[in-house]
């Protein structure tokens, strides 16, 4: 699928050139591992392996799925105000149709249930972080990592995730971890994910896919807690662990070569395409500020001022 240039973006977005949030969201491969690494963490939460299930996306659409998930995490990173809007816009009006009853608990789910969005963005915001100190560039300083941190919180605005309970520095991310595993298990709904996702189906997913997932996997187990590994069943020695850290330190920084990354984009996860090529091509902004997502609002309305109908059709069939 070809997917229209961006064309000039209206303003810098939420975040701007030099914030941590461009360096590390806008860095190219990290994305593809820290996807994977957080469809497998998010998994253990009962209620969205659920929905994920019970919707079909993954079996019938898995790169679809792939391919725009990536595109919106990256699109309110990175693009302007008013494409960002429109990318969560069009994400809120799919979720709305994901409910359900999840079957271990028999109880109700919702995917723009508020703590399930907030498990979704925290650990989203956390897998390219780590991926990116861990197998990138290194690590963040320390201001960078409280303001990647306070970046994520205004991020979360654009999600249903209830302001308060947003982790806004290294600390309160810690400490939403703790306070969020004692209703993390594992279903055999997440464990069929979690083996998709670390394992993926080449008459599903095509064959890109299935090469991609059994090539970052060992790199992507490495960064998972331990005890998540043991009870997913996916645990691996501590020397495949250590063994996967230079040739995937190799394989990021060849990868986030324009030259290679585009291509690579364009195989993988072609929604990504537009918003990446903006962000290294692109003309500066028409209006060369950042906004808040209530002044973006404020300013093109609650659906950012664009038809959302076509876009909304184009995902109803991987949600």
């Amino acid at each position: 699928m070809v997917h229209k240039p961006l064309g000039r973006r209206e303003d810098w977005g939420f975040f701007g050139p030099g914030s941590p949030t461009w360096k590390v969201w806008g860095h190219g491969p990290i994305g593809l591992l820290a996807f994977q690494r957080s469809i497998v963490v998010e998994s253990f939460d009962p209620f969205l392996a659920a929905a994920v299930e019970d919707q079909n996306g993954v079996r019938e659409y898995a790169k679809s799925r792939f391919n725009h998930t990536i595109a919106y995490f990256l699109t309110v990173a990175v693009a302007d105000s008013r494409t960002a809007l429109k990318a969560s816009d069009v994400l809120m009006r799919i979720h709305d149709r994901a409910q359900g009853t999840e079957p271990v608990t028999q109880r109700p789910y919702s995917a723009n249930d508020p703590d399930s969005q907030l498990w979704i963005h925290v650990t989203g915001w956390h897998s390219n972080l780590l991926m990116y100190e861990r197998y990138g560039p290194g690590p963040l300083t320390p201001d960078e990592q409280e303001r990647y941190w306070a970046q994520s919180a205004i991020a979360a605005e654009l999600q249903t995730c209830d302001p308060a309970k947003v982790p806004r520095s290294r600390s309160d991310v810690r400490d939403y971890y703790a306070d969020v595993r004692r209703r993390l298990c594992m279903t055999e709904h997440a464990r069929a994910l979690i083996h998709y996702f670390l394992r993926a189906q080449r008459s599903v997913a095509g064959g890109d896919m299935w090469l991609g997932s059994r090539l970052m996997a060992p790199a992507v187990i490495a960064t998972i807690p331990r005890w998540m590994r043991v009870l997913g069943g996916f645990d691996q020695p501590r020397a495949l662990d250590l063994a996967a850290l230079a040739p995937t330190r190799a394989a990021v920084r060849a990868a986030a070569h324009p030259k290679i990354l585009l291509p690579l984009t364009d195989r993988l996860a072609p929604a990504v395409r537009p918003v990446m090529e903006q962000k290294l091509y692109g003309e500066p902004p028409l209006n060369p500020v950042t906004l808040t997502p209530a002044q973006a609002r404020e300013k093109w309305g609650t659906n950012a001022g664009r038809d959302w109908d076509a876009g909304a059709a184009a995902l109803r069939r991987v949600s």
